[in-house]
């Protein structure tokens, strides 16, 4: 492959479809009744999903506080190490409260599984989990995504916030490398 090249990506979720579908998860959540809701993003990849969901949970008439965590199983590879670090934790108390997750994407499980089990040991009454991209895989753990924008194909995944090696997270949409990058 020329080193000169750019990479090519294949548009397998364009922004069109993303809108729709988070408009239609808002008004799901708004519908799930939650009451003092905290909206916490599980960071890297999910910020640009997570920043277009709570803007449409205002529109449905929810006003969710917010927090991060970041979690980290990749690094800058393209596959899970199969362990989770805690990069950033929460800034918040959330016990008694009803927490929404929002994550980018449910592979392995092991992410979502870990955030999902520290907000209830800590004391959460409530957490529901939504995820970007759901790849129906085997699991290393037993979860699944209480709510989804789309179930995604085995490949890996760049854009609308997902990476490879911090790349592509500004793309409009999601897509796969069709042309790997130099």
């Amino acid at each position: 492959m020329d080193d000169a090249a750019p990479a090519r990506i294949e548009t397998i979720f364009s922004a069109t479809a993303i809108a729709e579908r988070i408009e239609a998860l808002a008004v799901a959540i708004a519908g799930a009744g939650l009451k003092d809701l905290l909206a916490v993003a599980v960071l890297k990849g999910s910020f640009v999903f997570a920043a277009d969901l709570i803007r449409a949970l205002h529109r449905v008439g929810l006003s969710p506080e917010v927090d991060f965590i970041s979690l980290s199983s990749y690094r800058a590879g393209t596959r899970s190490l199969g362990r989770i670090e805690i990069l950033r934790d929460l800034e918040t108390d959330v016990r008694g409260r009803n927490v929404l997750l929002i994550d980018d994407i449910l592979e392995s499980g092991r992410t979502l599984a870990f955030a999902k089990d520290l907000i209830t040991a800590r004391g959460a009454a409530r957490v529901l989990s939504c995820v970007l991209l759901d790849k129906p895989v085997a699991r290393a753990a037993n979860i699944a995504a209480d709510m989804r924008a789309f179930e995604c194909p085995n490949v890996f995944v760049v854009g609308y916030g997902m990476d490879l090696a911090h790349r592509f997270r500004e793309l409009p949409f999601v897509g796969r490398l069709t042309r790997q990058m130099p």
